[in-house]
């Protein structure tokens, strides 16, 4: 793994003359550059360390026209080098670029004190000074100040020992997840689309199958090369170039981001952290529009602050940012806004939930908006499940949460076994690797109880209710995989029951009233009377007083109890019966091989009516199978 040095300061301050001196690689590729003696676009070179590596030097503009430039070269570097000229001191773009490395999140670097050779001793004594009260209260308050000269060659070597000593910082990459954001691209004959950048995570190989983002379009790498040299596989920490096979110069932005294939995602929503800069002349307005700068990209954006209406110089806090055009990103990124007139930087911060998937911001309250703030300073387990809670009521994906944590894909099973261990996290789809969080499954299980309650209530005389109807209960598009795992999770907790096909809440019980007590025994007297007869319900009703309607629920009781078999509408048998029944053609089918409907009527003295449903009961049961007018015992054949 390797690192990323940038150049940063004013315009004529000298970065590039003093990268030139120090490694003997121009930086000004342009013919306008060289005309003009200035930095338009990002100038790249490199550094060879003791031990073999190669340190990758980032030379950025120094022009206020070209900050978007500087932006989108900072975005990638692990350390920076200050310039600042002896002869000019601090100026505008001296401030300007080191609030952007502030806000861009680095934190280490060296100050290059330039042109040495035009100012004399007492000068350059002053100018060190002033540049020491300059520093004060930024992250260089302590760096060291090295006088140089790029024509003369004085303080070089103790320049290059420093650098060399602050590159042996290495920073934390993830090593899982592929990402090059481009910063230049162009097309070489014989050879096609080529794009460069700083590999800020991951690692590719010559032949892998790579996305395009925010396009979606799809390529494979053709070759790598880094520094000016082949190789077969880059790795996270180098200035890299891809030959990419089947894309156009057309097809690719600066700020586009390569990546493998489904391991990214686009969004036009993210939720951020942002600090409007205490030089800014003026805070940031909710609902303002911005210039939104994030790794090599810019874009038009909007700002919608969570409990303000302005964010004043100074102050930190969340806001929700909506992209003109889609974008992607990772946790923890860093983002610098800029405000459309004047033009200039005024704030900066951190994403903190880089998905679509985000809530409303009315549905985060002031304890979620605490948790979010956190989540830069959080242990892994505590940003996994808060971005879950996030997530929302169907949870995330493993490969989200990767997004949504900056985590490993090894880390976050390790995490998320430990978290579902401790009953705060569940995996309800194995195949497709969903989690969800326990605060939503919670409500899910509550939604699926208070639907059962209501049945119950509704329909005191039903022993339970089929699975689809509480299923609709949780609400509409709950995957059919997650409404399964939490009816099981209910019903091994004990807090449904499940009876056949049926599920209730474990204390109700079928309630009869007095009069429905005595309708029941009524019923089951008549049928008890005539056993293989059972009476017309019709008649019985007329005899009773009551109507079909009334007796309908008592008849789905006795046969839930077990009392009655149903055999078709308007038609039942005592269970006891129909055991007998079962049997008689069970021992017939053995002994003769066949049955017919008047065989049944013989062995059983059932009218052929009521016979040949009985018949088709036993077919639906699958003792026997119809074979023209003739039955069969299942399984064999006539």
């Amino acid at each position: 793994m390797s690192v990323i040095m940038g150049t940063a300061g004013h315009i004529d301050h000298g970065k590039t003359s003093l990268i030139r001196a120090l490694t003997g690689i121009d930086c000004d590729r342009l013919g306008e550059e060289k005309r003009r003696g200035i930095t338009i676009e990002l100038g790249f070179a490199y550094a060879d360390l003791p031990g073999g590596e190669r340190m990758g030097i980032v030379d950025m503009p120094g022009h206020e026209r070209f900050v978007r430039t500087m932006v989108a070269g900072a975005s990638g570097i692990d350390f920076v080098l200050l310039v600042i000229s002896a002869d000019e001191g601090v100026m505008p773009q001296t401030r300007e670029h080191l609030e952007i490395c502030t806000l861009l999140g680095v934190r280490h670097g060296i100050v290059a004190l330039t042109k040495i050779d035009m100012v004399d001793a007492e000068m350059l004594e002053l100018a060190t000074e002033d540049v020491r009260e300059f520093l004060k209260g930024t992250f260089l308050e302590d760096a060291p100040i090295f006088p140089v000269s790029s024509v003369t060659g004085e303080g070089l070597d103790a320049l290059r020992a420093a650098i060399v000593e602050q590159s042996r910082r290495q920073p934390r990459r993830r090593s899982d997840l592929f990402r090059l954001p481009v910063d230049r691209v162009f097309s070489l004959k014989g050879h096609g689309t080529v794009v460069t950048g700083t590999l800020v995570s991951g690692s590719a190989a010559c032949g892998d199958e790579v996305e395009l983002l925010p396009s979606g379009k799809r390529s494979h790498i053709r070759s790598i090369q880094s520094h000016g040299q082949g190789q077969e596989k880059a790795e996270a920490g180098h200035r890299i170039s891809l030959n990419l096979h089947g894309l156009a110069v057309e097809d690719v932005s600066r700020g586009d981001v390569v990546t493998h294939v489904g391991a990214m995602k686009n969004s036009k929503r993210w939720i951020v952290e942002l600090t409007c800069l205490k030089s800014s002349p003026r805070g940031l307005r909710h609902r303002g529009e911005i210039h939104f700068h994030h790794s090599a990209r810019e874009l038009a954006a909007r700002l919608y602050f969570y409990d303000r209406d302005r964010l004043e110089p100074g102050e930190t806090a969340l806001a929700e940012a909506h992209f003109s055009e889609p974008v992607a990103g990772i946790f923890g990124d860093r983002c610098i806004v800029r405000a459309f007139s004047p033009l200039r930087t005024v704030a900066g911060g951190s994403i903190l939930y880089p998905l679509d998937t985000a809530p409303r911001r009315s549905h985060i309250d002031e304890a979620m908006r605490e948790r979010l703030m956190a989540l830069p300073d959080a242990d892994e387990e505590t940003r996994i499940g808060t971005q879950l809670e996030l997530a929302g009521r169907f949870g995330a994906t493993l490969a989200d949460l990767s997004i949504l944590t900056d985590l490993s894909r090894k880390s976050l099973e390790k995490h998320l076994q430990a978290m579902s261990g401790k009953g705060t996290a569940l995996c309800w789809d194995k195949e497709a690797r969903c989690w969800i969080s326990s605060v939503w499954m919670d409500r899910l299980l509550e939604r699926a109880l208070t639907a059962t309650e209501a049945f119950h209530k509704k329909n005191p005389l039903e022993h339970g209710m089929a699975k689809g109807v509480i299923l609709a209960g949780m609400g509409a598009g709950v995957p059919p995989k997650l409404a399964h795992c939490a009816l099981e999770k209910l019903i091994r907790s004990g807090r449904l029951v499940a009876e056949g096909e049926l599920l209730r809440l474990p204390e109700h019980k079928v309630s009869l009233a007095d009069d429905q007590q005595a309708l029941k025994e009524a019923l089951l007297k008549a049928h008890l009377a005539s056993p293989l007869m059972p009476p017309n319900h019709t008649e019985l009703f007329a005899e009773l007083g009551i109507t079909a309607r009334q007796a309908q629920p008592i008849f789905k009781i006795l046969v839930t109890e077990g009392s009655l078999v149903k055999i078709k509408e308007d038609l039942y048998y005592l269970s006891s019966v129909m055991d007998e029944l079962r049997e008689k053609v069970r021992k017939h089918l053995l002994e003769h091989n066949e049955i017919t409907p008047g065989d049944f009527r013989d062995i059983s003295g059932i009218s052929r009516k009521n016979g040949i449903a009985l018949l088709e009961h036993f077919d639906k049961e699958q003792l026997t199978m119809r074979v023209g007018d003739k039955r069969v015992l299942r399984g064999r054949s006539a």
